[in-house]
């Protein structure tokens, strides 16, 4: 039977909200880097760059939001620092000087690894009855794989 957050028992909680701060952290780096890609890139793909970029942006700046609130849902601390989401993120910042195929790439291997980084706080989600936070896991997951399809393509 599924459980509501206050009937999460200690450990499943923190094993939980370990999962849903390292998704936030990553979507965080993410969304920043996404956002200065969108302002560095340059040459003949510009505009459809330029655009991708932001729609990345926009859409993880608001999955920050979710995974904060599903955080705090569980009465959970929701870390807010740079700091915190670097020493945290195998996704690392960017300066943005790269060329637009390198931003790319760099872009769709953050994605799959966004999605990967939610396919498993889905199980754990779901292997502990909280089809909430399985649920957002998996919208999550899913828009980070339309990302990386959607780049993938820029690449052919």
């Amino acid at each position: 039977m599924p459980n509501v957050a206050v009937e999460l028992a200690p450990d499943a909680k923190s094993e939980i909200v370990e999962g849903l701060t390292q998704a936030l952290a990553e979507t965080s780096i993410v969304t920043m880097k996404a956002q200065n890609f969108h302002w560095n890139v340059t040459g003949p793909s510009f505009g459809p760059l330029h655009e991708l970029f932001q729609e990345i942006y926009e859409d993880h700046f608001e999955g920050q939001d979710e995974l904060a609130e599903r955080i705090k849902a569980l009465d959970a601390h929701t870390p807010g620092t740079y700091a915190e989401y670097l020493q945290r993120s195998a996704i690392k910042e960017s300066d943005g000087k790269l060329p637009p195929e390198k931003m790319i790439s760099e872009m769709m291997d953050d994605q799959v690894r966004v999605s990967a980084t939610l396919h498993a706080l889905a199980g754990v989600a779901e292997n502990h009855g909280d089809i909430v936070t399985n649920d957002l896991a998996i919208e999550r997951a899913n828009k980070h794989d339309k990302f990386a399809w959607f780049l993938r393509a820029q690449m052919r």
